[in-house]
């Protein structure tokens, strides 16, 4: 039976690897999932925070199925109470210490209680129909009146004709029920909310005057589109990406974030070779190690943080440590500030400042993260909230926190014009210090800090190195291919997701092998005077927008997952599946041409002219001619078993053969 889902999820401990297991099944009572992850008291716990108690991490759940107003995903700190609309509440202690993948129905709400009480419903009733087939084709001619399940789910209707549609052990429902149901009495069922909404749907199925014409498989369509509308029963998942992108496409606005489907998040993290490249020797996260150290990616996300998220779960970063395990302590580029000595002075402290980390802390890995290009004061990541990250408030325990680099475009393109990283708070001495009033004291701190990040993300960024481009943006591809492709390594992936084909094959046709030729062999006039440097930060022209020679094996594909309907002789796609826009992807591989002409080396031999190429050439046919003619001759010798002999001999021994016979 399909039930209304509920999804309830929490922090799942981050892999050191770097890998996620997906467990997406919605078969009740899954072992493996069991050991997977536990019990929803067991993570509690883990997550530091014991079962009950409040803290920053808790239980959040998002309902899918239900109306839009109850879809969107919420978060539960500690001990609080579940609201499902039109259906009603119960607390979260319900939950403590029950896994995941099991089937709850909301029980009536007894008197003087404030909350209803939950039931599993056990498997044996979800599948129920199943098994009241396959009992009816195992035994035709037994009786029709057989039990489904312990306390009857299922719905017995008889018609006027004695024919049961369906069975259980529920008592004949009375004839005087088919008649067809007005909207008051169905808000009148509804309002009495008996039975968990059973004895609703069999009214209404037995209000239909049509139901006896209804074939098997019609029939149970129309049971299970009124289960989805009244059955007040829910599943509890743990939350992952895919589950998330599926209720921001089904259920949300689609375009906010691109139409950017599962099959497509995975497309772009196996192109862009998104994986776990963590360093685990301590190092500073400065700008001389900054290029020594691989598993940085650039990213343009427009999709409220969606692909970042997709991104993370990949490298092992979008969910909190383990509770259990001390998380990696890492050095960072910067050290507290400490007070001075009694034998340093002033211009001892002025000439430190000079360095860019010194009374501040910059707390970012080296590698293994995630540098974020927005448009606005802050980038749209409003989707990772469900994964307990805050952008304007994030957790120091969050490993987004140290790994997460966001950079605006002005900071990036022209950091100079960028009032944050320009303007540098003055510095301050411990004894001016020490004589300003607290909030003061605060707020220069918090400008120091927030100018020391800025500007090391903007120089850290500019210097590039960048082990791979993921770009998902209604920004135009060419323009930002202008300003991200120099700083890419070499061999470095390059993804661009786009809903529409448009751009991207306007962008594949200025890396074609047609406007590469023509770039090689009449390059721009202002190519002379540029250094190599230049030319691969060069921002085109008219002719050429781009530089055809820094991408290869440009190539725009898509994938569409379909759901079919698998019945014997009525198997199909489906004809009502969401349509949408299709999203197509851009690949390709970053290279760096060679400095100067390519030169071809190897042995090479001159042709001769005139005669005596002809005399040469005439000798070696004659030559190749004897040899054929002797190797053939020798061939048939071999054949008959006879041997190069003098004739002279032969003819001798043949006489004398004569003269010893006669």
């Amino acid at each position: 039976m399909s039930s209304t889902t509920v999804t309830l999820y929490e922090q799942k401990p981050s892999k050191v690897e770097g890998r996620i297991r997906y467990l997406t099944s919605e078969i009740n009572g899954k072992k493996e999932a069991l050991r997977e992850y536990g019990s929803i008291e067991t993570h509690a716990t883990k997550a530091g925070h014991p079962s009950g108690s409040a803290g920053h991490i808790g239980f959040r759940i998002m309902l899918v199925g239900l109306p839009a107003t109850a879809a969107e995903p919420q978060t539960y700190l500690g001990c609080r109470t579940f609201s499902l609309p039109k259906f009603g509440t119960f607390p979260s202690n319900l939950l403590i210490g029950r896994p995941y993948y099991l089937t709850y129905e909301l029980l009536n709400r007894q008197e003087g209680q404030k909350d209803s009480g939950l039931r599993i419903v056990p498997a044996s009733e979800i599948h129920a129909d199943t098994i009241a087939e396959e009992k009816a084709a195992s035994n035709p001619s037994g009786d029709d009146g057989f039990i489904i399940g312990e306390d009857g789910v299922e719905f017995q209707l008889v018609g006027e004709d004695g024919e049961v549609f369906m069975r259980s052990n529920r008592e004949t429902i009375d004839d005087n029920a088919r008649q067809t149901l007005t909207h008051e009495e169905i808000e009148t069922l509804k309002r009495e909310g008996t039975d968990a909404g059973k004895e609703l749907i069999a009214k209404l199925m037995l209000s239909h005057t049509g139901i006896e014409e209804k074939t098997a498989f019609s029939l149970a369509k129309y049971k299970l589109l009124k289960a989805k509308k009244y059955l007040r029963q829910f599943s509890i998942f743990p939350l992952d990406v895919p589950m998330l992108a599926h209720w921001a496409i089904y259920e949300k606005e689609s375009s906010k974030i691109l139409e950017l489907r599962e099959e497509s998040l995975a497309l772009i993290g196996c192109w862009a070779n998104v994986h776990f490249a963590e360093d685990y020797q301590p190092a500073l996260a400065t700008e001389s190690t900054i290029e020594s150290n691989g598993g940085r990616w650039l990213v343009v996300d427009d999709t409220g943080g969606l692909l970042v998220a997709a991104m993370a779960e990949r490298m092992g970063i979008l969910y909190s440590e383990n509770g259990d395990e001390p998380p990696v302590k890492r050095k960072l580029a910067a050290t507290s500030l400490d007070l001075p000595s009694d034998n340093s002075t002033e211009d001892a402290q002025r000439e430190s400042h000079s360095h860019l980390v010194e009374d501040v802390q910059i707390p970012y890995a080296s590698s293994n993260t995630i540098t974020l290009i927005h448009t606005n004061a802050q980038p749209n990541l409003s989707l990772l909230r469900y994964f307990n990250y805050l952008v304007d408030d994030p957790s120091p325990q969050h490993p987004l926190s140290s790994h997460l680099l966001p950079i605006s475009w002005l900071q990036l393109v022209n950091p100079s014009l960028d009032v944050t990283y320009s303007a540098e708070p003055p510095y301050q001495t411990p004894a001016e210090l020490h004589a300003l009033k607290s909030g003061k004291r605060g707020t220069y701190y918090r400008k120091r800090r927030r100018w020391a990040r800025t500007k090391h993300i903007a120089d850290t960024a500019r210097k590039g190195d960048f082990t791979g481009l993921v770009v998902a943006s209604s920004l135009d591809p060419v323009s930002v291919l202008q300003h991200t492709l120099p700083l890419l390594r070499s061999g470095a992936p390059v993804t661009i997701y786009s809903p529409t084909i448009e751009p991207l094959t306007a962008l594949a046709d200025l890396y074609s092998t047609s406007r590469r030729t023509a770039f090689i062999q009449s390059p721009p006039a202002e190519f002379e005077s540029l250094t190599q440097e230049e030319i691969n930060s060069w921002q085109g022209n008219g002719d050429f927008p781009l530089n055809p020679t820094l991408l290869l094996g440009p190539t725009v594909q898509t994938s569409r997952v379909r759901q079919w309907q698998v019945l014997p002789g009525r198997t199909h796609p489906l004809m009502t599946t969401r349509g949408g826009s299709e999203g197509y992807l851009f690949t390709a591989i970053r290279v760096r041409p060679a400095e100067g002409k390519v030169e071809a080396r190897g042995k090479y031999k001159r042709r001769k002219e005139g005669e005596a190429a002809v005399k040469t050439e005439t000798q070696s046919i004659g030559d190749s001619v004897e040899n054929g003619k002797q190797d053939l001759d020798d061939s048939k010798k071999r054949k008959t078993g006879v041997e190069d002999e003098n004739p002279a001999t032969l003819d001798n021994d043949i006489a004398m053969n004569l003269e010893s016979t006669s």
